[in-house]
C-alpha cells in the first residue's frame, strides 16, 4: 500500500494502537513522533492531524491503557474487597505495556472519568467514609499502585541483599528472604493489604469516636 493510501486510512485509534505497540518495542524514552511515523509508514506531519505534539500523544496513550481498567463499580461488595480488586486491576493495566507506569504518572482524570470516580467515592461513603476520606483513600491507593509498578518496571537484577552477611544483618536478611518467597503478585497484595487494613482501622476509630461524642 502506498504512503498516500496509508495516510488516508490512518485514524486516531490506529495511531494510538501503533504508538502502544512501538512503546512495547522501544520504550518511552526512545518513542518520538518521527519514530512513530516510520512505524506507521507515513510522514511525521500526517500525525499532526490527530495529535499536535508528543505530549498530546502520550496523554492519549495513557488514557488508552486505562480503558481496560474502567469497570462498572458494584453496589453490593464489601469496600475492602472492592479497593483490593480495583488496585489489582489497575496494576494489571499498567503492567500490560512497557513503561506503562511512567506513561501514566502525572496524568489527571478528565471529565469522562469523573462519573466513574464519583461512583467509587459513593461506594466508600456508603461504607461510612466521609467524602474527604474516601477521596484520600482513592488517591493513596492509586499512587501506591503507580509507584509500585514504576519500581517493578525499572527494577534491575541486584544480588546485594541476597549476598548480605546474615550474621551481621539477621533481621534484614531473614525478612528479605521471606519476601522473595512470595512472588510479585503476592508481594504487591501484601503491601496493598497494609493500606486497606490501615483505612479500615481509621474508619473504625472514626466511627467509635463519633458514637462517643
Amino acid at each position: 500500500m502506498s504512503e498516500k493510501n496509508t495516510a488516508a486510512r490512518l485514524t486516531r485509534e490506529t495511531v494510538l494502537r501503533g504508538a502502544l505497540a512501538l512503546l512495547d518495542d522501544i520504550g518511552i524514552d526512545a518513542l518520538s513522533t518521527r519514530r512513530l511515523a516510520q512505524h506507521l509508514g507515513v510522514q511525521s506531519p500526517t500525525l499532526y492531524w490527530h495529535f499536535k505534539n508528543k505530549a498530546e500523544l502520550l496523554k492519549a496513550m495513557a488514557e488508552t491503557i486505562m480503558l481496560d481498567h474502567r469497570e462498572e463499580v458494584p453496589v453490593d461488595i464489601p469496600w475492602q474487597a472492592w479497593v483490593t480488586a480495583n488496585a489489582v486491576n489497575f496494576r494489571r493495566a499498567l503492567l500490560a505495556y512497557r513503561d506503562g507506569a511512567r506513561l501514566h504518572a502525572g496524568t489527571r482524570p478528565q471529565e469522562p472519568q469523573f462519573a466513574i470516580i464519583e461512583a467509587k467515592v459513593a461506594l466508600l461513603c456508603r461504607a461510612g467514609f466521609t467524602p474527604e476520606h474516601a477521596v484520600n483513600l482513592l488517591f493513596a491507593v492509586g499512587r501506591f499502585v503507580v509507584g509500585w509498578v514504576l519500581e517493578e518496571q525499572q527494577m534491575q537484577p541486584d544480588d546485594a541483599l541476597n549476598e548480605a552477611d546474615r550474621r551481621r544483618y539477621p533481621l534484614l536478611c531473614g525478612g528479605w528472604a521471606k519476601l522473595q518467597e512470595k512472588g510479585a503478585d503476592a508481594l504487591f497484595e501484601a503491601g496493598l493489604r497494609l493500606l486497606v487494613d490501615g483505612a479500615e482501622a481509621a474508619l473504625t476509630n472514626a466511627n467509635n469516636h463519633g458514637a462517643q461524642s
